[in-house]
């Protein structure tokens, strides 16, 4: 099995992506056979119809990396109660048809959500989001668990993330999630 995370920031040190990397220690530890890769995606352009086709090439790149996965792992801030604009516009292109015979690298896709924010929403209300959007786009959403975490600064020292009292719902998470894909798959197999 291969796990892709997405952080939804594209800042190298946030705190979203250190839960990833967080993630995927949990993961290696539960689960050393479980392939578990952080999808860079800091060089996607804004999305442009007018150069869609053909995609660009960071467009393919993570298209490919998406379309590898066996599920995404979500790792998102929120920005003004909402889904970061950049990652927004990760989705787009990700949501688009690859061909006439291709549906989009997210359909059928399992997907978790988790998100670390400084205020006191844990970027739930960007998680909500998060559901519509990928519920449209035909993606399997794991509803629950979820891990949101607010004041994460109080699980961090000098910006580095210490988890503390959210390790073991990170856990918790992991082991859900590898569940939900591990079903899903034998769902698509049977």
């Amino acid at each position: 099995m291969q796990m892709l995370a997405i952080a939804g920031s594209l800042r190298t040190g946030s705190y979203n992506r250190q839960l990833a990397e967080a993630a995927r220690t949990v993961v290696g530890r539960i689960r050393p056979d479980i392939g578990f890769a952080i999808l860079n995606w800091s060089d996607v352009p804004p999305m442009n119809q007018d150069v869609e086709h053909p995609a660009p090439a960071a467009v393919r790149r993570v298209r490919g990396s998406v379309r590898a996965s066996d599920g995404l792992w979500v790792f998102s801030p929120e920005y003004n109660h909402a889904i970061p604009g950049p990652f927004k516009n990760l989705l787009d292109w990700l949501s688009r048809p690859e061909g006439p015979t291709r549906p989009s690298v997210l359909a059928r896709k399992p997907v978790a959500l988790a998100g670390a924010s400084t205020g006191m929403s844990g970027a739930s209300h960007a998680q909500d989001q998060l559901v519509g959007v990928l519920s449209f786009l035909d993606a399997r959403v794991m509803n629950k668990p979820r891990l949101a975490i607010p004041h994460v600064t109080s699980q961090a020292k000098d910006g580095v993330l210490r988890l503390t009292t959210s390790a073991s719902r990170l856990e918790a998470q992991a082991e859900a999630f590898v569940w939900f894909v591990e079903n899903a798959r034998e769902h698509d197999e049977g």
